[in-house]
């Protein structure tokens, strides 16, 4: 399974996402991610024009909902030229299930389709108050990515520090995409699980998800190649 790097362009407009990708031109094409703000702001257009632009396209919209509604934005989503978009696993396994039926084509094609299983925002702490689930944070994780392998899921959505356990729990073929993804010594942000991309490599990250320590860099390009050269020891 190849290993990559992935941007998350959590930009608010279409100008500032192109301005950003404007930086590599002429460079190794990254695969992106688009979240919510940006899809919410621009529509289906932003990703059949990145598309165009020639990056692959992970699409973040972390779907939640009852499996017919899920079901149904999964069909719409399928008519998009994507590379991999995500559920929330705590949508339970009917969820799941009725997410890949939508999203597989009529000829059997779809995109890769992965799960959240705990926020890397969240801490085992506001796990246990706010949410009200008691079980040790590996053990709801490893859980979770059980229930999306059982749905018939490519992977999940986890922390670095989680990638091992997913997969010990699941298989080594079971994608663990992971963003929580900082420098050596650079700000936590609003994360809570981290690790660095030499140490996601190490644990067993199949992808990493980079936002702002590429995107707020003062020179993005030579952050993402540092990224490149650390997880895949690429140059």
């Amino acid at each position: 399974m190849p290993k990559d790097v992935i941007i998350a362009c959590d930009f608010s407009s279409r100008n500032e996402t192109m301005d950003f990708l404007d930086l590599f031109a002429g460079e190794r094409k990254p695969f992106v991610k688009i979240g919510m703000e940006l899809f919410y702001s621009e529509g289906p257009s932003i990703v059949r024009e990145i598309r165009a632009r020639g990056h692959r396209i992970f699409l973040d919209l972390k779907l939640h909902d009852i499996p017919n509604t899920v079901r149904k934005a999964c069909r719409a989503l399928s008519g998009l030229d994507i590379d991999m978009c995500n559920v929330h696993a705590a949508g339970t396994v009917e969820m799941m299930c009725a997410a890949l039926e939508g999203l597989t084509r009529p000829d059997g094609t779809r995109a890769l389709l992965i799960a959240v299983t705990q926020l890397t925002s969240t801490s085992e702490e506001s796990m246990r108050s706010q949410l009200m689930i008691d079980a040790p944070m590996e053990e709801v994780i490893a859980r979770y990515a059980s229930n999306a392998r059982a749905a018939g899921l490519d992977g999940v959505v986890c922390s670095p520090l989680e990638a091992g356990l997913v997969k010990k729990a699941c298989g080594q073929d079971f994608l663990a995409v992971t963003p929580g993804i900082r420098f050596e010594g650079s700000s936590k942000d609003d994360q809570a699980r981290i690790t660095t991309p030499s140490r996601a490599r190490e644990i067993g990250s199949d992808y990493i998800v980079v936002g702002r320590p590429v995107t707020a860099a003062p020179d993005p390009a030579a952050a993402y190649a540092r990224c490149l050269e650390d997880f895949l020891n690429f140059d």
